[in-house]
């Protein structure tokens, strides 16, 4: 994971929404993402790297980072002059943060449960962290830019 800070400058398109932290809300992530993006003729190739890296950090966030009672936040900034999209998921649970396991050497037909899905965020962002949510959270967040450097 690439810990250097990235900025965006002031997004000239932003979005967020509370969603249940259900499956329901992590697939309904996915569909504003997409349609907020599509709104702001964001490149195809942002949104398609966008959809799936929101529907994995969501599903995490529904998954992993439940709290009865409490939501999830989605938030998007995209800077259009820059072609630069940052992806925000907001969750209750600071104490559980997500982790890049390793690949196994599963043999074939066998497939670890878990630890994939931040795999292919780490593939399809150009950056991603963790940073605390005061008083009890965490935000994971994504930068995603036109050309996918390697």
């Amino acid at each position: 994971m690439d810990h250097r800070s990235q900025q965006l400058s002031a997004p000239a398109c932003s979005f967020s929404q509370l969603l249940s932290s259900t499956r329901r809300g992590a697939r309904l992530a996915r569909l504003l993402a997409v349609t907020e993006l599509h709104a702001w003729n964001a490149p195809q190739g942002i949104t398609e790297r966008a959809e799936l890296v929101v529907a994995e950090l969501a599903a995490n966030a529904a998954l992993h980072g439940r709290v009865p009672g409490r939501s999830f936040r989605l938030t998007l900034a995209f800077d259009p002059s820059a072609d630069r999209l940052r992806v925000e998921v907001t969750d209750a649970r600071g104490d559980v943060w997500p982790r890049l396991l390793p690949p196994t050497d599963a043999g074939p037909g066998e497939l670890r449960a878990e630890g994939r899905g931040l795999l292919l965020v780490s593939a399809l962002a150009d950056h991603w962290d963790t940073v605390s949510y005061p008083p009890s959270g965490k935000t994971v967040r994504a930068l995603l830019s036109r050309d996918l450097t390697p």
